[in-house]
């Protein structure tokens, strides 16, 4: 059998198991929380995940070793990504369904296109950029109306859910700008597993300090929820998103973006009976338009000023591949 047919059909499981697996971890959120407080999720899942792949990573022959930049530069990806974000929306899923908690976390790449532009100052926002955004506030309004306009304290609490989605997102996606402008010593394997080993370091004495050890309930769902993010969302998924990496153009990989959320909201109907109207559907249509729009823009480098004898040419930066 030839190398391209056997690389092609590897890259085909990948894309499966990603589309799939990360979709589903929204499925397994939302059952865990039912009985264990997040941060005391968020402390068992990744302090199991992280120091069971540093040591295969270390068997691997991957280098682990951190110099003190490296334990910065992670303890700030950590905290922003799996000790802010991922507890986010874990705490979100206390309130609203795992579909609706998958459709505001897909506002990410919006998230990250604002963040580079408005605070890092990388570039300025195109018209499709632009054109994107505002279709992805029509799209979370779509979504949130019933809720808005409800005036029930069920209303009420999923708005505060979707609040802390919002903000969950915002951190992922600031954490993600830090990952990929961070310059580390490890490769991206040993990176992930010491994000994981530090944030379930950091979520423990969380749930120490707050008290959240004493509300658990160590049912079997929550256990087989753990242990589903473990090696389905934190082992299998992860090791494809960086086959994928490795072997497609960035931009194909993160389509991703568009596919989770549509897996979110259908597991989310079969398997817990959640409740999908006419708002889901269509603002799940436009927020995935709007991020399909956002995540293929370009933001658009500023001329400056250069001597007259050289001659200028207007640079991009690609958002979807950084």
């Amino acid at each position: 059998m030839n190398a391209a047919p056997q690389n092609r059909s590897r890259i085909i499981v990948a894309f499966a198991l990603l589309y799939v697996l990360w979709g589903s971890t929204y499925l397994a959120m939302r059952v865990i929380v039912r009985d264990l407080p997040p941060y005391v999720a968020g402390t068992v899942r990744y302090l199991i995940a992280g120091p069971i792949m540093l040591v295969a990573c270390a068997l691997m022959g991957r280098k682990i070793s951190l110099t003190r930049r490296d334990l910065k530069q992670l303890l700030v990806i950590s905290i922003l990504l799996l000790s802010i974000g991922n507890i986010g929306v874990l705490w979100g899923e206390v309130y609203v369904s795992s579909g609706l908690a998958s459709l505001i976390v897909a506002l990410v790449p919006i998230w990250v296109v604002m963040i580079e532009a408005w605070v890092f100052r990388a570039g300025r926002m195109t018209a499709k950029g632009l054109i994107g955004l505002a279709i992805g506030i029509v799209g979370l309004l779509v979504l949130l109306w019933p809720r808005i306009t409800a005036g029930t304290h069920l209303g009420h609490l999923e708005l505060v859910g979707s609040g802390i989605l919002a903000g969950a997102s915002f951190f992922w996606a600031l954490g993600s700008i830090f990952s990929h402008r961070f310059n580390l010593t490890v490769d991206v394997f040993a990176s992930a597993a010491w994000q994981m080993t530090l944030a379930g370091a950091i979520n423990g004495v969380i749930a120490l300090v707050t008290g959240q050890f004493q509300k658990t309930h160590w049912t079997t769902s929550a256990l087989n929820g753990i242990g589903y993010l473990v090696v389905f969302g934190s082992w299998i998924g992860y090791s494809a998103y960086i086959y994928l990496l490795e072997h497609v153009p960035t931009p194909k990989v993160a389509t991703y973006a568009y596919v989770n959320p549509i897996v979110a909201v259908f597991l989310g109907w079969i398997i817990l009976r959640e409740h999908v109207d006419m708002y889901m559907l269509l603002g799940t249509a436009i927020i995935i338009a709007s991020v399909a729009l956002v995540n293929t823009s370009r933001l658009k480098h500023e001329p400056v000023d250069i001597p007259v004898s050289e001659e200028t040419c207007p640079k991009t930066v690609n958002v979807a591949g950084d």
